[in-house]
């Protein structure tokens, strides 16, 4: 059994392929800094040497030669060794922990793009986070014609995957945030930049706050 959560706070960044999350962690993690806050940033997959060697295999992979068990099961090992490495101690410290990504990608991904069954889908969840879920999760709500626009270079095959895959995957976001809207915060992924950034640090500072 994984040590259970301290003080810290956990904020994950969702949303599609080209949302801005890679932007966004980092004009987060930099507000956070400055106030003096102890703020470890990571990604999923990958996280640590482990999960960036999972995120290399699977993502560099071609298109068709992945099982989508296999695919969700390599997500799954990658989170593990994320938590258990990285984000519990972290979080223990009473650090504030900002992911691109975490569980839920999983569900809009697997579950809802690849079709796979939820059952396994929360199976596969459970038994790699232990019940760990963020604090605040920030959607950057792209349309999928727009978030293809925004990756026209097809770095990895998930981002060669359809349209039609990708507009699922869009769905699954806006379910699941509909679904929790305590933990869930909407921000058009659209506007520019640092109006983005100033909203996300405004939900942010609100949980600093309550924490203190």
């Amino acid at each position: 059994m994984l040590p259970a959560r301290s003080e810290g706070l956990f904020v994950t960044l969702e949303g599609g392929e080209g949302a801005g999350k890679s932007t966004q962690l980092k004009a987060l993690a930099n507000r956070a800094r400055v106030l003096g806050i102890e703020t470890v940033t990571s990604r999923e997959p990958g996280g640590t040497p482990l999960g960036e060697s999972l995120r290399n295999i699977l993502l560099n992979a071609n298109d068709s030669e992945v099982d989508h068990r296999a695919e969700l099961l390599v997500f799954a090992a990658s989170r593990a060794q994320h938590l258990a490495e990285l984000v519990r101690p972290a979080l223990e410290r009473g650090a504030l922990v900002i992911c691109d990504r975490f569980s839920d990608s999983t569900i809009a991904y697997q579950q809802y793009g690849r079709g796979l069954d939820p059952d396994i889908v929360a199976t596969s969840i459970e038994l790699a986070t232990d019940g760990l879920k963020p604090d605040l999760t920030i959607l950057l709500d792209v349309e999928s014609h727009v978030s293809r626009e925004r990756t026209t270079l097809s770095d990895d095959y998930l981002e060669r995957a359809g349209i039609e895959f990708h507009e699922r995957v869009h769905a699954g976001f806006v379910s699941l945030a509909a679904s929790d809207p305590d933990r869930w915060i909407v921000i058009d992924g659209a506007i520019a930049p640092d109006e983005i950034t100033e909203l996300a640090w405004n939900q942010i500072s609100k949980y600093l706050d309550q924490a203190t």
